[in-house]
């Protein structure tokens, strides 16, 4: 374990030898998310980061709405876990700190035109018919709030944070539940956040940007939550299906 390693690897990573090591056997399951977040000293949500990279390396999976199961099949040894990067709350905990104060400075600075094109970004974001869509305007959005500012080491910080999200393996797998849970970016939360800016009040402005990036959290810690009850529904129909099928034999 290396000082620079994530904290929901450092978990993902304890729980896999655990499960190497025999403390958690194939088909028994896992402390329920709060008690883990205990034991390892950490959020809840970087538990869920650490549950989604154990589902991704095929160790863990939900079960009929009871929680998270060590997998019954498990593989013959343990490869070196994948690359995934950073989490989305990790991401969302960067992104909060920045894009909130570069919207707070934005507001001082935001030009007539920045704030047309803002708007024409909502009226982007309200009319797209396709997902892919609607995420290119929210980020070309919070560019663009970023590139008010006039200062480009901003703009580099945010436009670097938005290529975080499409590298990181871990981080698109959860924007992809999300997305899969029909998630898509708010109008009126970027409604909210433009309102501020063209009243040029850089502590609303900053509180926007904030309760729309909190409500992001929300949507991901519900998605990856729905995610898991529904893999625990589709299992249980699939057993019921197989239970039947033997009765009729």
């Amino acid at each position: 374990m290396t000082g620079t390693q994530k904290l929901y690897q450092r978990v993902a990573d304890s729980i896999a030898s655990q499960i190497a090591g025999g403390r958690y056997l194939p088909g028994s399951r896992l402390p329920p998310e709060r008690d883990l977040a205990c034991e390892f000293d950490v959020s809840r949500p970087t538990i869920r980061e650490a549950m989604i990279a154990l589902e991704i390396r095929g160790l863990v999976g939900a079960r009929r709405g009871s929680g998270i199961y060590v997998n019954a099949t498990m593989p013959d040894s343990f490869p070196p876990p994948p690359e995934l990067d950073v989490g989305a709350f990790e991401l969302i905990e960067a992104r909060t700190l920045f894009e909130s104060e570069a919207a707070a400075l934005a507001a001082t600075a935001i030009s007539p035109e920045q704030l047309s094109d803002l708007r024409a970004l909502l009226d982007e974001m309200d009319r797209s018919d396709e997902i892919g869509q609607a995420l290119d305007a929210d980020k070309r959005f919070h560019v663009a709030v970023a590139e008010a500012t006039g200062n480009t080491l901003i703009v580099s910080i945010v436009e670097m944070l938005w290529a975080v999200r499409q590298q990181s393996r871990l981080c698109e797998h959860m924007f992809a539940r999300a997305r899969d849970g029909g998630v898509t970016p708010r109008v009126n939360e970027h409604q909210a956040i433009v309102d501020a800016l063209a009243a040029r009040d850089p502590q609303q402005a900053r509180e926007a940007t904030r309760c729309h990036l909190k409500r992001v959290t929300d949507d991901l810690l519900e998605a990856t939550r729905l995610g898991m009850i529904q893999k625990a529904q589709s299992d249980f129909a699939a057993q019921r299906r197989h239970v039947k099928t033997r009765v009729a034999v």
